[in-house]
């Protein structure tokens, strides 16, 4: 890797050890933003040498920040459309390579076709084409196109969503979940709680944008969500990702809205990206919780409990996929049951890893350098 991009890596890796850089959308801006200099700058021919650069990239910089799976979803994704350009460009050789063979007369040379005995030396002397390069940051930049209007193909299913006079619930700010409410508004009329999200309170911030855009909206105490579900209608959620089994990576607080949602019968509805889809599976559902400071619960005023109580903090809770009814992502919406299928559109299997030393058994034999 070339010294100018090398720098760069590092840059963004300092940025995420730090969380200079924090929420999903950011940091997976600046990783795919990143990620096309990595490979536009940078010198490669082969399948091998251009898969195993970008997996050392995203190794790099998801052991700077583990918990922004949005790192990985992006690097993942670029390595799903490598694989894809390169196989375009297999077929397209040998395409070219037939052309110029003689159809095969008999059982016995169309079997030793078939094992490789004739041809592989014409196959040798073919080149990928000299576009592959253009082709695969064209299709990495149309990624980066969906990014950057994301908000837009999620907020316009809010009319199908919510209905006039309802009562919507949600927790926290989310921006996606903001901007789907404020497009609802626009044609219809409805009410909405916020919980404010203690200790970090970020649903006041949520409410008083609501507010400004003339939707009518109450903040109510994490400790109320219980005694006022039976009066809403439906509770949206934002989230920070969304694991293989449909589970949730939500703001704290998240998991006990679901759950009283879940005891009234009130529908519960996540405003989604897809580049929050992750194929990771939540063996451990702590790993991917953060640990913030606790004087915000605790202040070191209290200095004689504090040397009595081990005080926690998360910021994340894990919401079971059996809590959730429905995702609204930008391709439409899904149960939680579906979102296999959208990982295995979006995500190569060979990639659940990035470990350079099994790089070589993840491709095609004719891909190999």
């Amino acid at each position: 890797m070339s010294k100018g991009t090398n720098d760069l890596v590092d840059d963004l890796v300092a940025k995420l050890k730090r969380r200079q850089l924090v929420g999903s959308s950011t940091v997976a801006q600046a990783t795919l933003k990143l990620l096309i200099v990595v490979i536009s700058k940078n010198n490669w021919s082969k399948p091998n040498e251009l898969l195993n650069l970008v997996k050392s990239v995203g190794q790099k910089l998801i052991e700077a920040n583990p918990t922004e799976l949005a790192v990985g979803n992006i690097v993942r994704r670029v390595l799903h459309v490598i694989r894809e350009e390169y196989r375009e460009a297999e077929a397209e050789k040998d395409a070219n390579l037939n052309e110029f063979q003689p159809a095969p007369l008999t059982t016995s040379s169309s079997m030793y076709n078939l094992l490789g005995e004739t041809g592989s030396a014409s196959k040798d002397n073919v080149h990928y084409p000299s576009s592959l390069r253009s082709n695969i940051i064209q299709e990495i930049r149309e990624i980066k196109d969906d990014l950057e209007n994301i908000y837009d193909q999620i907020k316009n299913q809010a009319s199908l969503h919510i209905h006039s006079n309802e009562i919507i619930m949600t927790i926290g700010r989310s921006k996606t979940v903001e901007e789907f409410l404020k497009m609802a508004a626009s044609k219809r009329k409805f009410q909405v709680l916020v919980a404010e999200s203690a200790p970090s309170y970020s649903g006041q911030e949520m409410a008083l944008e609501l507010s400004k855009a003339g939707i009518e909206t109450t903040v109510i105490p994490d400790s109320a969500v219980f005694a006022v579900m039976s009066r809403v209608n439906k509770v949206i959620l934002g989230t920070h990702a969304v694991l293989a089994n449909g589970g949730l990576i939500a703001i704290s607080g998240s998991h006990m809205m679901a759950s009283a949602a879940k005891h009234h019968s009130i529908p519960v509805v996540v405003c989604t990206g897809l580049y929050k889809l992750s194929p990771l599976y939540p063996y451990d559902e702590d790993s991917f919780n953060v640990s913030m400071n606790p004087d915000s619960i605790l202040g070191f005023e209290e200095g004689d409990l504090i040397e009595k109580v081990t005080v926690t903090n998360p910021y994340y809770d894990y919401v079971s996929p059996t809590l959730v009814d429905l995702f609204l992502t930008n391709q439409g919406g899904h149960p939680p049951s579906y979102l296999y299928r959208l990982i295995i559109e979006n995500y190569d299997p060979n990639d659940q890893t990035f470990d350079l030393s099994t790089m070589a058994e993840t491709l095609p034999k004719k891909q190999r350098a």
